[in-house]
């Protein structure tokens, strides 16, 4: 909206308004903004989440230390999503489809866990949607998309090409039909590329929300996270640049810098408030939201695979509950003391304020190697 007004009706008049035509100039104020409504909303918010007694209710299976924070009120997510939508709206180019690709990711992920959170609330239990029930939901807004990016793949919007890290000249293409040449294969093309888009996209939601189980330590990494997709965004919009990377060039990626920066400023406010003693807890509103934002965009500007590096830690977290789950069904035998993994920390007597940033810095560790691969071709 001020970029249309300030750019595309005052710069003709007013030449010095030129600067809001920049891509960088326009981050760093979406950023700010983003900064600014999440520190001005949020004592706001956590009253009126006070008032109407939307607080936390911690699981009985998990550390005994947490049962301090029954209460807490959370749902917080919904100032982290309107932190990142307003900036987004006001500031990014928005005759731009990739920018309303990756506001109804947020949108439509953060519906999901909005519903989630709700039934918990209602039912004063730990328990929402079924593990079932919230894939099935998950795994409709990925077909969604995929349908949306393969309209746009036809009209020459979108490439199903992928960037592969440590690897020049070579990008395989998820409709696999286009390398074996043959129309008998379309079908297996699509299957693959939309199975490829719900890996990517569930996996990415789930870790984030598997994360979220200490003060600050989700939207920690998430503040890291969006932060190199700031970047690996602006790169991939960016001709020269892309060249010099060797890397391809998504011409309508630029304006995702704009999200990714409201992205980094939403998170840096809310951290503010949930910061250890946690204020306010986001709630699935928030993690799945901001899973569904990383993934989304790491899927539009063809960097799924460094997606793995950039949310490194997050991957970890994950990939502890799903070996926990395997190995005691298979086994009967669990190989953390309690998962996910930020929970086995603290069972073997790391405080809570130790495993958190100890995490953030593996994940700015993680996050730095991820952009590093950008040149090791």
């Amino acid at each position: 909206m001020l970029y249309y007004l300030l750019y595309q009706k005052l710069f003709p008049i007013i030449s010095p308004f030129r600067v809001f035509g920049y891509i960088t100039f326009r981050t760093a104020f979406a950023s700010l903004t983003a900064l600014a409504i999440c520190l001005v909303l949020g004592p706001w918010l956590i009253q009126k989440l006070r008032q109407f007694q939307i607080g936390q209710i911690v699981r009985e299976e998990g550390p005994k230390s947490h049962q301090a924070k029954e209460g807490t009120p959370t749902m917080g997510g919904l100032l982290i999503n309107i932190s990142i939508l307003v900036p987004t709206l006001l500031w990014a180019d928005l005759s731009n489809v990739y920018v309303w690709l990756a506001i109804y990711a947020l949108a439509a992920f953060g519906l999901v866990g909005f519903v989630d959170d709700y039934r918990k609330l209602r039912q004063k239990r730990n328990l929402g949607l079924t593990g079932r029930g919230k894939i099935t939901l998950q795994i409709g807004i990925s077909l969604v998309l995929g349908i949306l990016l393969l309209l746009l793949h036809r009209k020459g919007l979108y490439s199903t090409q992928m960037n592969v890290p440590f690897v020049k000249f070579w990008s395989p293409d998820l409709l696999i039909h286009s390398l074996l040449g043959s129309p008998y294969t379309y079908p297996l093309g699509f299957a693959f590329f939309f199975l490829f888009l719900v890996v990517v996209l569930v996996g990415s939601t789930n870790a984030v929300n598997l994360t979220d189980g200490l003060d600050g330590l989700a939207i920690g990494l998430t503040v890291i996270a969006a932060g190199a997709l700031t970047i690996l965004t602006y790169a991939a919009g960016h001709a020269q640049i892309a060249s010099y990377l060797e890397i391809q060039r998504v011409s309508r990626a630029g304006e995702l810098t704009i999200f990714c920066g409201s992205m980094v400023g939403a998170s840096l406010g809310f951290l503010w408030y949930n910061a250890h003693p946690a204020e306010v807890f986001m709630g699935d509103v928030g993690s799945l939201a901001l899973g569904g934002a990383l993934g989304t965009v790491a899927v539009l500007v063809k960097q799924e695979i460094l997606l793995l590096f950039i949310g490194g830690v997050f991957v970890v977290e994950a990939l502890s509950v799903i070996l926990q789950v395997a190995s005691f069904k298979l086994r009967g035998k669990r190989i953390f003391r309690m998962a996910p993994l930020h929970h086995h920390f603290e069972a073997l007597g790391w405080h809570e304020s130790k495993v958190i940033a100890r995490f953030w810095i593996a994940g700015l560790v993680m996050a730095l190697f991820a952009l590093t691969t950008l040149k090791l071709r």
